[in-house]
């Protein structure tokens, strides 16, 4: 890398994927936007993926090498402490973005200052078949209250927005980790899906969330109760309470306030929160 700092960071956790990640790599450094460095962090692969990733000498690649394994969401956190760039551009060493992906997100994530967070639709690798999701910032709040409709390789972040906590990725609520990511950022800003499919997203058995199914359904129900709780909070104008972990919260009293507001009796309990 030059001294010039990139518009964007691309980051890119690899755990043996060697059978994918020429293709993952090549479609990043094909990209139709050029100003981005690409942080690659190797969790101690035993498949010869460090020696693909060793053999490019693209100078914009930032090899970091674990000497231990650290786990998916350290490699995040890490990767993310370290990048120069404006936007956060998330990529799996399995897919495939497509050419125009960082220019397409580069210009809507500038197009609009509240804009924090800009995914796309899925095509699924070697298929016609492609995964639709909500479109606008209303429609992607609604539909989290039920489903991750945020696709995580497709993601570019604001990269500041993501400092409203130590560390933006949550290890124990892995495999589930960038949902509980979603229902927080939320409220920091405006989210946006493009409708065009801008990574090709391979299946396979050796996924985290395909291996790990059972923890990550368990994690999807807390995070989306606690969800729900910061919802409501919004909906009744209790914006002070949006970042306060849900099991503080007395429900009760909660919903209590809800009828309150619909009475038009303003006021807000005292009790709220006990």
């Amino acid at each position: 890398m030059t001294d010039k700092t990139p518009k964007i960071s691309v980051i890119m956790p690899v755990y043996n994927t060697a059978k994918y990640l020429n293709e993952a790599i090549n479609s990043i450094l094909n990209q139709s936007f050029t100003d981005f460095e690409f942080i690659i962090i190797d969790d101690c692969s035993t498949d010869g993926s460090l020696e693909i990733i060793k053999s490019y000498k693209d100078e914009r690649i930032i090899l970091i090498q674990n000497e231990i394994n650290k786990g998916y969401v350290f490699g995040l956190n890490y990767a993310i402490s370290i990048a120069k760039g404006k936007y956060i551009a998330r990529m799996d060493s399995d897919d495939i973005s497509i050419h125009k992906r960082l220019k397409t997100q580069w210009d809507i994530l500038e197009s609009d200052k509240e804009m924090i967070l800009c995914g796309s639709n899925i095509q699924i690798v070697n298929s016609s078949n492609v995964v639709k999701f909500p479109e606008t910032h209303k429609e992607i709040k609604k539909e989290l209250l039920l489903n991750n409709i945020i696709a995580h390789p497709s993601v570019m972040i604001k990269k500041a927005s993501l400092f409203f906590r130590a560390e933006p990725y949550v290890a124990k609520f892995m495999p589930a980790e960038d949902y509980e990511l979603w229902t927080c950022l939320i409220f920091q800003g405006k989210f946006y899906n493009i409708q065009t499919p801008l990574l090709e997203y391979r299946k396979h058995e050796n996924q985290i969330s395909n291996s790990k199914s059972r923890i990550q359904h368990l994690n999807f129900c807390t995070i989306k109760r606690s969800y729900l709780l910061r919802y409501c909070y919004e909906m009744i104008g209790l914006d002070s309470y949006i970042n306060q972990p849900y099991h503080e919260i007395n429900i009760n009293l909660l919903f209590n306030e809800y009828k309150n507001i619909l009475r038009n009796k303003k006021f807000v309990s005292t009790e709220i929160q006990k």
